[in-house]
């Protein structure tokens, strides 16, 4: 009886379903699309014709921005889409017009149909045969059982059909749904505690915005005019990260929260990665004579979101970068946590950014990640007078700047480093590097550390400061970049216990394939008990860009010698190559596709990439790391200051452009 209870509980269940609501397109990206905030009290007819005829919001995984470099949503490692102009491919197939087929049902069943269906047969109780009092109504011998029927619909299949047949027989027939009301307000949905109910409404935004004047965030602003609460649960969401494609969505958002201030309060982040100059203007006069971003609006928006916490440009808005906004962002927010200045070189940033440092800052700044990635044209001085206020720096990127031994020694003690890119940094000297990495206390807990160099300008460190480098390394590394450094045979046996651990590593210059080749297994002349003790490499990334020409031997590297390309040789999936070696590469794509290696390359990059695993018993690594910031593929050259996808300007950045 109890198996029964369940089998009636189950088929009245099922006998309540409706028929499921259309899927929910994923929004474009957060925008204001009206000078004043829908709410659900303010649809109108109008309103909803507009939405009637309102182009659906585009697939996630055809969006890109103008000049952009972002990680393909595939199954492939190590994919990229690189766009000059902005662009929105829409698929043709987007509803489906074909007749469902209609399977029987209760109501389309014959009466024989019926009778198969239900017969039945009691089974009295083993211990008194004869009792009709006791025992229990079961299923027909002949009945076969729901593996038996072929499922071919939703809620029109043999199953359900079966099942609703068989309730109504043993049990009460249900109730009407149709009579269920249920008041405003207290949907399922709605009963969901706030922090689930953002924590949905959040899978329907995107970082990554589309192509810059279509309309956007289709989805997001459906779900404003749904119901009070739905309306709440999703202000946060798309007011809590703002990203700016191009000046008009500013002048919007700008105009959006200036009249409702409140909204103001809920933004986190402003993310001008994605923005493009040349989207709406030409010429830089336009833009400037439309006057939807400059330093007095930007100025404005910050005073205006007092509450933000990460705010991201790069080089095509620098010249909006006034003293005064540089002076807010450091000194006039106190939650702000991130910044990001990647690619800023015009002479008004400089100027600006010399003139707000001061003697009379305090003595600490709420900065915890800070990015003056290739910000090539700031003095010395200006990282000397900052780096001693950031008391909880975390991520620092500094690479092509002009910062010093003494700055980088003055980052407080407090400070707990994971994210360090000093590359080409040429005001640094080795011995300075090697006391700040050794001594420093900030430094202990390196996860990300790229010492790159460009060995054609400028070398870092030698053979005998690699030597002394390599042992003071922490165990915590998991990105490791010598790049252009001096190397010799004798640091292989230095960095193989750092491939036990570390994930992505980038060697120097003066090595040969062969030395490269015993990271990965023993040494034949070892004795067998040393060989049976060898410990498997944890690399998934190796950057071989260093060995140009005939110093990578392709002849070695195809050879059964060499385990770099052989399957044994996992979890190492991307290697890096230079420019000329990966030409020679690319013409022999037949012999790298036998051994189950492909190209990729994006802007001046080029990688030989393993093949994914037709087996699904081998579990598949799409290559997301907390420490890398949402970033999945390999090789990252720019620490991300904020956790989001990889797109826009920071995507060329990361990955399309040279050291």
């Amino acid at each position: 009886m109890v198996i029964l209870h369940h089998l009636n509980t189950f088929a009245a269940m099922n006998n309540n379903i409706q028929a499921p609501s259309p899927p929910i397109t994923p929004p474009a990206h957060q925008e204001c699309l009206s000078p004043a905030l829908p709410s659900p009290n303010e649809c109108n007819n109008k309103t909803m014709g507009e939405a009637q005829n309102r182009q659906p919001s585009p697939d996630r995984a055809s969006r890109s921005s103008f000049s952009s470099i972002r990680e393909n949503e595939n199954t492939l490692t190590q994919t990229f889409t690189h766009s000059k102009v902005s662009h929105l491919d829409v698929d043709e197939e987007v509803v489906d017009d074909r007749t469902p087929e209609v399977t029987p049902g209760p109501s389309t069943l014959s009466k024989a149909d019926t009778f198969n269906m239900i017969q039945t047969q009691f089974r009295p109780p083993l211990t008194q045969p004869n009792s009709r009092l006791r025992g229990y109504v079961a299923p027909a011998d002949s009945f076969q059982g729901w593996k038996g029927i072929q499922v071919r619909g939703k809620l029109a299949s043999r199953s359900f059909g079966d099942l609703t047949i068989l309730n109504n027989v043993w049990g009460s027939p249900p109730k009407d749904p149709k009579n269920v009301k249920i008041r405003p307000g207290e949907a399922p949905i709605e009963r969901l505690p706030a922090e689930i109910l953002t924590a949905i409404i959040s899978l329907l935004f995107l970082d990554v915005p589309p192509n810059g004047v279509t309309r956007r965030n289709i989805d997001l602003m459906s779900l404003l005019l749904t119901s009070k609460t739905l309306h709440l649960a999703t202000l946060s969401t798309l007011y809590s990260q703002i990203t700016i494609p191009h000046s008009r969505i500013f002048h919007k958002f700008l105009t959006h929260i200036a009249e409702h201030q409140t909204l103001g309060t809920i933004v986190r982040r402003l993310d001008f990665c994605h923005f493009n100059p040349s989207q709406l203007f030409s010429t830089a006069a336009e833009r400037s004579q439309a006057r939807n971003l400059t330093s007095e609006t930007l100025l404005r928006c910050l005073e205006l979101t007092p509450n933000l916490q990460e705010f991201l440009v790069q080089e095509h808005i620098d010249q909006d970068l006034s003293a005064d906004v540089l002076r807010k962002l450091f000194l006039g927010l106190e939650r702000m946590e991130a910044l990001d200045f990647c690619g800023c070189t015009s002479t008004f940033f400089k100027e600006s950014f010399t003139a707000i440092v001061t003697p009379d800052w305090p003595a600490q700044l709420s900065i915890r990640r800070l990015s003056l990635h290739k910000c090539l044209t700031l003095p010395s001085t200006v990282f000397e007078a900052i780096l001693p206020r950031l008391t909880r720096l975390t991520h620092l990127d500094v690479a092509g700047t002009r910062i010093t031994d003494a700055a980088l020694m003055s980052i407080p003690y407090t400070a707990r480093i994971t994210h360090l890119n000093i590359a080409k940094c040429k005001l640094l000297s080795a011995r300075g590097v090697i006391d700040f990495l050794g001594n420093h206390p900030a430094a202990q807990g390196l996860v990300y550390l790229s010492l790159a160099t460009d060995a054609r300008s400028h070398q870092l460190f030698d053979v005998q400061d690699i030597s002394e480098l390599i042992p003071i390394l922490p165990t915590t590394l998991k990105s490791l970049s010598l790049k252009g450094s001096k190397m010799d045979p004798s640091h292989i046996d230095l960095l193989r216990p750092l491939t036990k651990h570390l994930e992505e590593l980038a060697i120097g210059r003066s090595l040969i394939l062969e030395d490269v080749n015993r990271l990965f297994v023993p040494d034949e002349t070892d004795e067998i008990e040393k060989q049976l003790e060898w410990v498997p490499h944890t690399l998934k990334f190796l950057d071989l860009s260093d060995l140009w020409g005939n110093e990578l031997d392709l002849v070695y590297l195809f050879n059964s010698r060499c385990a770099i390309m052989k399957p044994f040789s996992a979890p190492l999936e991307v290697v890096e190559l230079a420019e000329d070696v990966f030409r020679r590469v690319v013409k022999s794509s037949a012999t790298l596709q036998r051994m189950g290696w492909r190209t990729s390359e994006v802007g001046s990059r080029g990688w030989m990439v393993r093949q994914k695993s037709q087996d699904p018993s081998v579990p598949q690594d799409d290559g997301s790391r907390g420490w890398k910031m949402g970033a999945e593929a390999w090789g990252m050259r720019k620490i991300p200051v904020a956790r989001a996808e990889v797109g826009g300007m920071y995507g060329s950045f990361m990955f399309g452009r040279k050291l």
